[in-house]
């Protein structure tokens, strides 16, 4: 299993990746169509490309062509399956294009190996999203699980931001999300992940190959996207840091997630390419724990050794979760994961990082007008 293909290998977790697998002796085949989002007006200049070139055979194109990724495919013995598009907020306005990318390019690899008797994978990684658990996990007032539905619009517009048990009206107290909870994707990213991630279990096993879907966490890490506007809060912040420009905080700024460094996330993938057996593993991939939105915004703060205004200004998307973290204990039993990275030493890590490309142009004040034009951004 020597031969190993990751589609979007040019993103910022495949690029990390590819050097993982070059440096131990993998011949790696990138297929990536060098989004302009992700790598800028000059792909072939960006960093992240820049990071993959001699370490594997590249393959520009889209995994939406079917010749493109029959080339791809052959000769190989593991895929990674990162291709695809992320931004949960875009996708709410481009249903059609994530659907396409992320849902119907999926089902065409399948066909495409399954029209071949002699196709080489053995094994399959996909890389899911902790987006189809949707709202996290809950326990009730008598300690019971509970999944929320989506958040009202009407609670939020008055700041009602927590999850309360419809029947009580009590709070409801956060757990860990562990593999087992409810699918309730509410966003359409989450839902072409949930699909994708159906696809990939149910027909992988009947072709021969062994599936494996990791459900990432809140990625982040060196390499990140400055001015991808979607790909999430540290870059934003980070760039607006710089800027000295103000921080808007949506919500109360106790919404949380659980922040996974970007090397803790390549070990977890490196686990699932080489652990035998593994069967048709799910697997949380994440830090085991939820920081909040507020503490990013302090925490960047103390590296960057620079204050701005901080607004908390009660704006919220529609289609965002309150709260999500993972439950590691299945990855830790069956591939022997331990997330290695604190939230400080990593953000310590992209500051660092962050500070040597200086601010970055972002699109995010214009990704924030569209969704405000659609009726999405409150």
């Amino acid at each position: 299993m020597k031969r190993v293909l990751i589609t979007g290998g040019a993103g910022f977790i495949g690029s990390n990746l590819v050097s993982a697998l070059h440096a131990r002796g993998y011949e790696v085949t990138v297929l990536d169509n060098l989004s302009e989002q992700i790598h800028g007006n000059d792909p072939e200049s960006s960093p992240l490309f820049k990071s993959i070139q001699n370490k594997v055979r590249f393959i520009r194109g889209s995994v939406c062509d079917r010749n493109t990724m029959e080339r791809a495919l052959n000769g190989q013995n593991v895929v990674v399956h990162y291709a695809a598009e992320t931004g949960t907020g875009q996708s709410m306005y481009m249903v059609d294009h994530y659907t396409r990318v992320n849902i119907q390019a999926t089902a065409m690899m399948l066909d495409i190996l399954g029209s071949r008797k002699d196709h080489g994978i053995k094994r399959m990684v996909l890389a899911s999203s902790r987006s189809i658990y949707g709202e996290g996990r809950y326990s009730d007032a008598n300690g019971r699980p509970t999944y929320p539905a989506h958040r009202d619009e009407a609670d939020m517009q008055v700041g009602r931001f927590d999850l309360y048990d419809p029947h009580s009206n009590a709070p409801l107290t956060l757990v860990a999300t562990d593999e087992e909870s409810l699918i309730h994707p509410s966003s359409v990213y989450g839902i072409t992940k949930q699909v994708q991630e159906q696809l990939v279990m149910t027909v992988c096993p009947l072709l021969g190959i062994e599936p494996v879907a990791l459900r990432y966490q809140n990625v982040y890490g060196p390499g990140q996207s400055l001015s991808n506007p979607y790909t999430g809060i540290l870059s934003i912040f980070s760039n607006l840091i710089m800027n000295r420009k103000p921080i808007n905080v949506f919500e109360d700024g106790q919404e949380s997630r659980d922040f996974v460094y970007i090397n803790d996330v390549v070990a977890a993938t490196m686990l699932a390419i080489e652990r035998p057996n593994v069967g048709q593993g799910i697997f949380n991939v994440g830090s085991g724990e939820a920081t909040d939105v507020n503490t990013v915004v302090q925490m960047l703060s103390k590296y960057f050794n620079r204050d701005v205004p901080v607004v908390i200004s009660g704006n919220y998307r529609l289609g965002d979760i309150r709260h999500n973290f993972a439950d590691l204990g299945r990855i830790r039993k069956q591939l022997g994961y331990e997330p290695k990275v604190s939230f400080e030493q990593g953000i310590a890590n992209f500051v660092e990082w962050a500070r040597t490309l200086g601010p970055m142009e972002s699109g995010y004040e214009q990704s924030i007008a569209e969704m405000k034009e659609r009726g999405l951004m409150k």
